[in-house]
């Protein structure tokens, strides 16, 4: 049932596509961090004082899950209840989309923050081979945080996000899929010298610090 599914993705993605600007390219920053290093806090406050358009996979992913009328959002529930990298093909049309129809609003919103994407090598290729003329990737944001603190965060958090993976059995399946699979490829990142790293443990105010002083150098 789930493969099935998934193949009518890759069927129907290219048909939700718009038409990129053939003036402007979105400028993209990967956000990566393992669940809880403060990727979205940290996304929030670079919205407010520099001019991004911040894009949560995870985000899309649960607003597409909760949509009436999603034939994909059950699979999508399946996926993120297990703590497993939703098909690729999912993730990029949303997010592709997200991008087209902000910059078709407005074409000076064309710097986008995609946070918790690329989470694995099956992520990246699909990137690449849908988004590598259509995208520049500038560097990857790396919220660099201990695997405790990630955890004391999220269960914190699930007090009251209401997210259905902020519990203890869905975390350890993330921490394990975040070694995994997307560690490696923040490492492949750092082979090109192509990643930004931020120590994630600290206070909000001490790693806004960082963030900014790398901003204002980067871009």
């Amino acid at each position: 049932m789930v493969s099935r599914l998934v193949a009518n993705v890759c069927q129907k993605v290219p048909s939700l596509f718009y038409r990129v600007s053939p003036t402007m390219k979105p400028q993209v920053v990967f956000v990566l961090g393992g669940p809880g290093a403060g990727k979205g806090t940290q996304c929030s406050r670079i919205v407010e004082k520099y001019n991004y358009t911040h894009l949560s996979a995870g985000d899309l992913l649960r607003e597409e899950r909760a949509r009436e009328g999603s034939e994909y959002g059950q699979l999508i529930a399946t996926y993120i209840k297990e703590g497993k990298i939703v098909p690729v093909e999912i993730t990029i049309s949303l997010l592709r989309k997200a991008m087209e129809e902000t910059m078709q609003k407005d074409e000076q919103k064309f710097r986008f923050l995609i946070d918790g994407f690329p989470r694995n090598e099956d992520n990246l290729q699909g990137w690449n081979k849908v988004m590598d003329n259509n995208a520049d990737v500038k560097f990857v944001l790396f919220f660099d945080c201990s695997i405790e603190v990630c955890i004391n965060r999220c269960l914190e958090r699930g007090k009251n996000s209401g997210r259905t993976d902020d519990n203890r059995e869905s975390l350890n399946k993330r921490i394990q899929t975040y070694l995994q699979s997307t560690r490696p490829i923040i490492e492949l990142y750092q082979k090109h010298g192509k990643v930004c790293t931020i120590d994630a443990s600290r206070s909000v105010d001490e790693v806004f610090a960082d963030v900014k002083a790398i901003l204002d150098k980067e871009g």
